[in-house]
Formats: structure tokens, C-alpha cells, sequence
């Protein structure tokens, strides 16, 4: 399946911008639980993605979904210790999770450093690719993601796949990141192949200093330059900026900006 073009939208502010992509979400979750009974969502951290969350927690019309019928998911994790600040799972339950009724055994967070396989990545990468597989559909190595967000990194990284980096060229669904070039060094991410496996995939970007890699992803960078850029949804592939991280969106796509 091709996908299709990106579509590009763009607010005066980042905090219009959350409060717009929580608002598309109540929607979107709604609509695939009226069609198929639950919702998956792929969560991402970051400013942008964590205020998402807060916004739809402040929402009246986070009351229209069913949180019961949600699946959850990380797209990447800081491999730190269980509750750590700097987990987006804990900036996740903090913003939102922690005050909506979700069934505990449909939220899957990544492995933490103190867990099971302690201080060994790959080992934790393994058990969330098993996890994921375990709900997947036969022949599917992931589970059927309805939405899968993602935040872009003022270089173009998405999830902790950095330009340039192993991660870009894995073809596992989840792995170990050594190295990273912001702190922490060590993560555990998705890969492509499961990030494309989403239905939609929306990326969410505000400030300056992401306008020139989010010019390059939409202006045609290949995805190992600029990882963004192979952030596709099967179905639909929405980008949310602020206008300051829209200064470089190319020509060809500003029609599509708001």
C-alpha cells in the first residue's frame, strides 16, 4: 500500500496546537470505537506530546470515550528506573493516565532499567517486541495501532531513532538505542516497520527550532538523514506545528496549512 501525502496543519501556538490534536483524538478514538468496539494509541513523550495529554485531560469531551475499550502503547522510553521524572510513561500517568478509568491490563509501558531484565536493553527491547506480538494479529508482529503520535527532535529524530543512527536501519519492531546524542544515552524505541504498520501516524512539532529538519522531512529527506521523513501512516499521515516550526514547510504543502 502506498501512503498517502502527508497533510499539514498549522496553529498560531503550541498551546493551540495541543489543545486541537487532544480534540482530534477524543474524535478519532470515538469513531474507531464505534466502528470496532476498542482503540489502539501509540503515546509519545516530549513538551508537545505530554501537553496533548494534559489538554485532554482538562477536556469535557475526554468523557466520550470509552477508556475501558483503550489500548495503550509507547512509541520510545527512556530506560530508567520505574517512576523515574524523565519516563514518559510517568509523564504520561502524571498528565492524564492517572486520571482516567483505564482497564491497567491494556496499558503497556516499556520495560523499565529496574525490571525484569534489569540493566540490559536489548533484553527489555525482546520483551516488549513479545508483548506487542502477543497482541498482534496472526502474522503480525505488532497489534493494530489506530493512532501512533510522534514528537520530531530538533535534528529530525522521531521516537529515539536518530539521524544516522542502527535504530534507522532495524528491521526488529522494537530495539535497544545506544548512544542517543541527548540525554539519556539509552533508550528502547519502536522501529520503522512497526511505526508504518500504524493506521495514522501523526507527528507534533512547535518552536523555531524544528522548522529546518521538518522542512527537510517534508521537502524530500531520506528517512536515515532525516527520521521524520519515513514517519508514514498506512492510511493517513498528519503533521501539527505551530507556526514557528512551520516556517520551512515547502511550497508544494502550503495550501494544506491553516
Amino acid at each position: 500500500m502506498t501512503p498517502s501525502p502527508p497533510e499539514v496543519v498549522v496553529y498560531a501556538t503550541a498551546s493551540l496546537l495541543a489543545a486541537a490534536a487532544a480534540a482530534r483524538l477524543v474524535t478519532r478514538v470515538v469513531d474507531v470505537q464505534a466502528s470496532r468496539g476498542s482503540a489502539s494509541v501509540v503515546l509519545t513523550g516530549g513538551s508537545t506530546g505530554i501537553a496533548i495529554l494534559h489538554e485532554l485531560r482538562a477536556a469535557p469531551a475526554r468523557d466520550a470515550i470509552d477508556w475501558s475499550r483503550v489500548d495503550l502503547y509507547w512509541g520510545d522510553e527512556r530506560f530508567l528506573p520505574a517512576g523515574h521524572p524523565d519516563r514518559n510513561e510517568t509523564q504520561a500517568r502524571e498528565a492524564l493516565l492517572d486520571a482516567v478509568p483505564l482497564d491497567p491490563a491494556r496499558v503497556h509501558p516499556m520495560p523499565a532499567s529496574d525490571g525484569a531484565d534489569g540493566d540490559d536493553p536489548e533484553a527489555a527491547a525482546a520483551r516488549y517486541a513479545a508483548e506487542l506480538a502477543r497482541a498482534a494479529r496472526p502474522g503480525h508482529e505488532v497489534p493494530h495501532f489506530d493512532v501512533l503520535l510522534l514528537g520530531v527532535g530538533g535534528e529530525g529524530h522521531i521516537a529515539s531513532i536518530f539521524p544516522e543512527s542502527p535504530a534507522a536501519y532495524e528491521e526488529r519492531a522494537v530495539t535497544a538505542v545506544r548512544g542517543c546524542p541527548k540525554p539519556p544515552p539509552t533508550r528502547i524505541s519502536l522501529t520503522f516497520p512497526s511505526i508504518t504498520s500504524a493506521d495514522e501516524v501523526w507527528l507534533v512539532a512547535a518552536g523555531a527550532a524544528k522548522a529546518g529538519a521538518i522542512g527537510m522531512a517534508l521537502g524530500g529527506a531520506g528517512p536515515v538523514q532525516v527520521p521524520a521523513a519515513g514517519a508514514r501512516g498506512r492510511h493517513r499521515t498528519q503533521w501539527f506545528l505551530d507556526r514557528d516550526a512551520a516556517t520551512e514547510v515547502p511550497q508544494t504543502l502550503r495550501s494544506l496549512r491553516t
